[in-house]
């Protein structure tokens, strides 16, 4: 059985070149022979007693069933008649077959029909549903109460409390949904989230009832209620300063917001005006007026802007207007001024959602602003020195004995907050970059004065806390955090900085450049079946939702839910409630889907390599060198290894035949060992070498693959052609491939562009604007040409290679070649996957995603499931590849050798 590519294993109704097809090796003569030809999976072959009759898993009846062959491929017949679930696991003995379907066991014997199996299993242990789980980590968002006495979190799917130093805990939901976007009321008195209930996210809050019970983390009694739901989903609520109003997102691509004295509603941003990839995909910010919001506009998925919105939705502005990524905009200096990121001024990935740097800027929202903003140091701090000469003089008045009476008005003055009033004429002209460098952000706050910027980035490998004086630029590391991701939050009166980092919760203090870590002590019950059952009917939901094509491909997906519903209460574990998502998405018929659960393993098995290919002819004790790989443990000046010599001894242990060889090198990555190695004349010596993990073994073998391909294309074609593999669309493939072809194969007459096995990424208009080069300007003398433009892209032919394994943009890729005319193109058809993958965490730590945004090509066809063909078909061999030879590669250079010529 053939396996091309990344597809998902319990993908269904698949039809493309990708799909499995079942192959013979004959050991005796080491040839090859292909039994089955269907363009969907044939799989799980399983051979008759006698090796005469081969059984086998088939979709070409439209659902996986039980197929038999003779053991040439005739006779082909089909044994199972089995509908809406596929038949999994065929195994055989003794003539009688077995397989699982629709969650139950059967056999089979040829001639009969499938039998059930009844399945008893009886036990004296009984496992409870109910389990402790501790709440020490694992927060995902935060929100600090504005009197910054309080924490409110979620972990695991639930709301909690804490005091600021962790000594209090206190539990706000209880449920097997889910509960996210948590957010504290402006007065406090309450903590409001969103929550997956009844088949829709709604909006809550939750509050305290005792009023001798004035913290949350205390608390003995609290009361929920429902502050938002529609006929459709509603979360991620924002709420006014003034506590008036809540924005928040309906339907996913709608941006409301609703008065809740009046319960009127207004519509700031429309479906048509918003796309949706994830939940919680969409940013905005209230002003401190209570009238405006600032909102991270994603007009395309290729550009972001920065919009200010009245809250009556009557004044919208488009505060940046620019061609590169604005986001995360914040309001600071009491709403005059906002920061924001941007990558204008970072190095930016060639990638188009590959990694970029970005800056913090600001813009000043009124005149005054900007000018104070420009002001010197010293004039900065004279101003300062004036201002605090006026307050004096107004102490002063209260020793003339109206001391009640200016207290009174100063207490309105707090409680009221003027009106903002913008000059928005050039106010482009007003912005500021406050980072001195351009670095991977993650998130930035501004103190209270507006003299120190505070932000978390990596330079590096990983997040740390850094300061900057915006008037003197001076800036150094405030804190080292080593952190993978992160995101700050000032209380309530800007004075105590809060990071969460990780999944866990730290105070910042910024004087001593030094974090204490929130010591979360609490636990929680889960009820993990709940918690799957809710998992469940937020995948079905979230699918129902946004997959990209509102046919399904074709599939009753309402039926889907009901037909896997019955499978949740036996499930039991995370590993196989990913099994079970990956069989419910995989009914769609769609690339990117799909359940994933990864815990970790401490000390599990993992092999470690030398860097060799072993000669597996050689009976004997020790490892016999077939060949050094270049680059490995062994591919050293100073050992001098060649083909033939034997590893006798690993660390003094004598390597012997009956031994599994994985067995010696289990775990010993990175650490040293010797090995005694016996020469060609049966001369010996000790080396010291450190092994290295399968995943470098494996980028050697790759790197030796590309080499083999380049030297053959330069000797077949007398050294006229070139040779670049494209394994990603990422930034570093890119870069590698520019700097060859303009570099190594610059004086080449064309280049095979080799992109079989390409995994996907985001590069194709990248890779078409260089491949699509016109030669427009020469620059020369009398007797020479010495240049020209374009300087940055590839002018002369191209030929692509394609393969049944490219996936993603790698499928994008072959389709834009085609239809933009590029070049030629050689080998086999590349499945339909241009397709972004709407990946997503689940409460329990599993990933799941469907496809939200498909692609469609110039001719406005999908190219989901819809196949790119090559000009000039050729299928690698198996006999063929066995010998060394690469026949896609040979008709590659054939081809372009003529067309050059």
């Amino acid at each position: 059985m053939i396996k091309r590519g990344y597809e998902d294993t319990f993908r269904k109704h698949h039809v493309s070149a990708i799909t499995r097809d079942i192959w013979e090796y004959d050991v005796a003569t080491g040839k090859h022979r292909m039994l089955t030809s269907f363009k969907g999976e044939d799989r799980n072959p399983v051979y008759s007693a006698n090796d005469q009759v081969m059984y086998y898993l088939s979709e070409e009846s439209g659902s996986y069933n039980v197929h038999k062959m003779a053991a040439d491929g005739s006779g082909k017949a089909q044994l199972t008649q089995l509908k809406t679930h596929p038949i999994r696991s065929l195994s055989i003995g003794n003539g009688t077959m077995s397989f699982s379907y629709d969650g139950e066991l059967y056999t089979l014997r040829e001639g009969e029909t499938p039998k059930k199996v009844p399945v008893f299993i009886r036990t004296q242990r009984a496992t409870n549903a109910l389990e402790y789980v501790s709440v020490n980590g694992g927060v995902r968002e935060m929100d600090i109460s504005p009197d910054g006495k309080e924490i409110a979190f979620v972990s695991r799917g639930e709301v909690f409390v804490t005091a600021v130093d962790g000594s209090l805990t206190k539990r706000l939901t209880n449920t097997p949904e889910q509960e996210r976007f948590v957010k504290f009321m402006p007065d406090g008195k309450a903590v409001t989230y969103a929550s997956e209930r009844d088949g829709k996210w709604s909006i809550y809050k939750t509050s305290k009832i005792r009023k001798e019970e004035p913290y949350f983390f205390a608390a003995t009694i609290l009361k929920e209620d429902t502050l938002l739901t529609t006929t459709t989903d509603v979360y991620l609520p924002e709420f006014s300063p003034d506590g008036n109003l809540m924005a928040y997102i309906e339907g996913r691509r709608t941006l409301k917001v609703k008065n809740l004295k009046t319960n009127t509603t207004t519509t700031l941003l429309t479906p048509n005006e918003l796309y949706h990839f994830s939940d919680g995909d969409k940013y905005y910010q209230w002003s401190p007026d209570s009238k405006w919001l600032l909102v991270d506009w994603g007009v395309t998925l290729s550009n972001s802007e920065i919009l200010l919105i009245s809250a009556d939705g009557k004044s919208r502005t488009n505060l940046t207007e620019s061609g590169y990524y604005d986001i995360s905009p914040k309001w600071i200096n009491d709403g005059n001024q906002i920061i924001w990121f941007a990558n204008r001024n970072g190095l930016k990935s060639y990638a188009t959602s590959g990694q970029s740097e970005f800056d913090v800027y600001s813009m000043f929202l009124t005149k005054d602003g900007w000018d104070k903003f420009n002001m010197t140091k010293e004039e900065h701090d004279l101003i300062k020195l004036m201002e605090e000469g006026d307050e004096k003089e107004d102490e002063g008045a209260d020793d003339q004995g109206d001391k009640k009476k200016k207290k009174k008005n100063d207490d309105e003055k707090n409680e009221t907050v003027k009106p903002l009033k913008f000059d928005l004429e050039d106010v482009q002209d007003r912005k500021a970059r406050l980072t001195i460098h351009s670095s991977k952000l993650a998130d930035a706050v501004l103190s209270k004065d507006g003299e120190k910027l505070y932000y978390l980035t990596r330079f590096e490998k990983d997040l740390n806390l850094w300061e900057t004086e915006v008037r003197t630029k001076n800036t150094k590391m405030l804190v080292s955090l080593g952190a993978k991701s992160g995101g700050l939050q000032w209380d309530g009166i800007q004075e105590n900085l809060f990071l969460l980092a990780d999944g866990k919760i730290a105070k910042v203090d910024i004087k001593a450049g030094k974090k204490e870590n929130v010591k979360l002590k609490s636990e929680m019950v889960l009820d993990a079946d709940a918690e799957r059952q809710y998992m469940f009917d937020h995948i079905w939901l979230r699918t129902n939702g946004i997959f990209y094509h509102s046919n399904f491909h074709g599939i009753d997906w309402k039926a889907m839910r009901k037909e896997y519903q019955k499978y949740l209460p036996h499930i039991g574990n995370s590993y196989e409630f990913a099994e079970m998502v990956s069989e419910l998405l995989g009914e769609l018929n769609v690339s990117h889907a799909g359940g994933r659960f990864n815990d970790d393993i401490r000390n599990g098995d993992a092999t470690a390599s030398l860097g060799i290919f072993m000669d597996y002819g050689h009976t004997g004790y020790g490892i016999k060198i077939a060949e050094v790989i270049k680059g490995g443990p062994l591919d050293k000046a100073s050992f001098d290894l060649k083909p033939g010599m034997l590893i006798e001894k690993i660390n003094g242990e004598t390597i012997l035949p009956s031994k599994d060889i994985a067995s010696y090198l289990n775990r010993k990555a990175g650490e040293f060992m010797l090995l005694d190695i016996v020469g060609v004349n049966n001369t010996r010596k000790q080396i010291t070498v450190k092994p290295i993990s399968l995943g470098q073994e494996s980028r050697l073998l790759y790197d030796r693959w590309v080499k083999q391909n380049e030297k053959e294309v330069l000797e077949k074609s007398k050294g006229t052609l070139g040779y670049v593999h494209i394994p990603g669309m990422s930034d570093e493939p890119y870069r590698t491939i520019y700097e060859q072809m303009m570099g190594k194969f610059i004086d080449k007459k064309a280049v095979i562009v080799d992109t079989r096995f390409n995994g996907g990424g985001d590069l194709v208009a990248d890779l078409a604007m260089f491949f699509t080069g016109i030669p427009f300007l020469s620059y020369e003398t009398e007797d020479r040409v010495v240049g020209g433009e374009p300087t940055s892209r590839w002018t002369k032919p191209t030929l692509a290679m394609f393969n049944e394994s490219m996936y993603s943009d790698g499928s994008c890729f072959a389709s834009g070649y085609v239809d933009l005319k590029i070049g030629k193109t050689v080998g086999m058809p590349v499945p339909g996957t241009c397709s972004f993958a709407g990946w997503e965490r689940l409460p329990n730590g599993g990933v799941w995603g469907v496809v939200p945004v498909s692609a469609k090509n110039k001719a406005g066809e999908w190219l989901e499931n819809n196949e790119t063909n090559p000009e000039i078909l050729v299928k690698n061999q198996p006999d063929v590849i066995a010998n060394g030879r690469d026949e896609q590669l040979e008709k590659s250079i054939e081809v372009l050798l003529k067309e050059v010529e």
